[in-house]
């Protein structure tokens, strides 16, 4: 069993900055690959990236590319997204996804199996 926490959310202006984290226990991140989603209102959950489970290969969704980074630090058993220029449209909840599957890139929501509780992000205009 794995645990996700994730922090870090927050109200931001266009533009701006924010570092999302997830903490993970249970179990140790670096057997996991890890990810991260989110789910704007009336929108359905949509991948945002993903990391393989030593971080030596990342994917990130067409329209984040540039702007969000993720990495991991698995002595410290967490998952971060690092999220630049910030745009209203980011607006969402965000999630923090572990899978057992294998490392394939674009992270599937049916292939995730632990998610975490969810921070909101709102970007401001």
């Amino acid at each position: 069993q794995v645990q996700l926490v994730e922090s870090g959310g927050g109200l931001v202006q266009a533009g701006g900055s924010l570092r999302l984290s997830c903490a993970a226990s249970g179990r140790t991140i670096s057997t996991i690959n890890m990810g991260w989603f989110r789910q704007a209102p009336g929108k359905e959950r949509e991948f945002v990236a993903s990391i393989s489970r030593y971080g030596h290969n990342t994917y990130s969704r067409d329209s984040m590319k540039g702007r969000f980074t993720i990495s991991r630090d698995n002595a410290k058993n967490t998952v971060y997204v690092q999220m630049n220029n910030l745009k209203p449209e980011d607006t969402a909840v965000y999630y923090c996804a572990a899978t057992l599957h294998d490392y394939r890139g674009v992270l599937s929501y049916h292939d995730v199996d632990y998610w975490g509780q969810g921070t909101q992000v709102t970007v401001s205009s």
